[in-house]
């Protein structure tokens, strides 16, 4: 593996790192927003990564998944809120939810825009992509090498591919994704039964995410190629 290819896999993880603390800064922001400062006063509304590294989740988790299968994915502590706090009881908690979604929808069509006006051809641009999209770092490293234009262009369609993937997969509707909030929302469930999913929730997440690991992965690819041929 060539310095370039190291250097991208620096990039890589780092990217995630930040998209994860973006993703719940965003939802701290929202809750102060309408009403809740929870996050403020536990000094979460901040990018210092010391204050949302979760040492599993952050860390270990990711670097431990990149080296067993080239992938990596992970989380930062939650931000803290309390619901009882905002003006809306009903909607303020789905408002909330969707804080980190969209920042990280808001963050990876910036950059596919910015990454559009790069003046490097629509091939260099399509082997970056490729090269991200199925982790091979030779081939990116081939494609942006001697080139700062794609250099950039590699390193923005990364904050893409990881923004995209947090968006999309926080939006599946289990306990504790983002999603479930607009599921309590437009269901009545019971406060018991909300507890119990809560409490439960990633069990019944990491069973949702092996049945139904090809749709999820099509989808997810779907919307990576969406924002991809935006830069194009």
């Amino acid at each position: 593996m060539d310095l370039n290819s190291i250097i991208l896999i620096g990039f890589y993880i780092a990217i995630l790192i930040y998209t994860i603390i973006i993703h719940e800064v965003a939802h701290g922001f929202v809750a102060l927003w309408l009403g809740d400062p929870t996050a403020k006063y536990a000094g979460r509304l901040n990018f210092n990564p010391i204050k949302h590294i979760d040492i599993w989740g952050s860390i270990i988790v990711p670097f431990a998944m990149f080296i067993s299968t080239g992938f990596a994915f992970g989380w930062a502590k939650p931000v803290p809120y309390n619901p009882y706090n905002l003006k809306n009881q009903k909607w303020g908690p789905v408002a909330v939810a969707f804080g980190g979604p969209g920042a990280n929808i808001a963050i990876a069509l910036i950059s596919a825009i910015i990454a559009k006006i790069i003046p490097i051809s629509t091939a260099v641009k399509m082997a970056i992509i490729s090269g991200i999209a199925g982790t091979s770092w030779e081939q990116l490293s081939a494609a942006i090498s001697g080139s700062v234009g794609s250099i950039f262009f590699a390193i923005l369609m990364i904050v893409i591919f990881w923004n995209v993937l947090l968006a999309f997969f926080n939006l599946i509707p289990f306990p504790p994704l983002d999603g479930s909030k607009l599921l309590f929302a437009f269901l009545p469930i019971r406060t018991e039964i909300m507890i119990m999913l809560e409490q439960y929730g990633f069990i019944l997440l990491l069973l949702f995410i092996f049945i139904f690991s090809k749709p999820l992965g099509i989808f997810l690819n779907f919307m990576l190629n969406i924002f991809f041929s935006l830069a194009l």
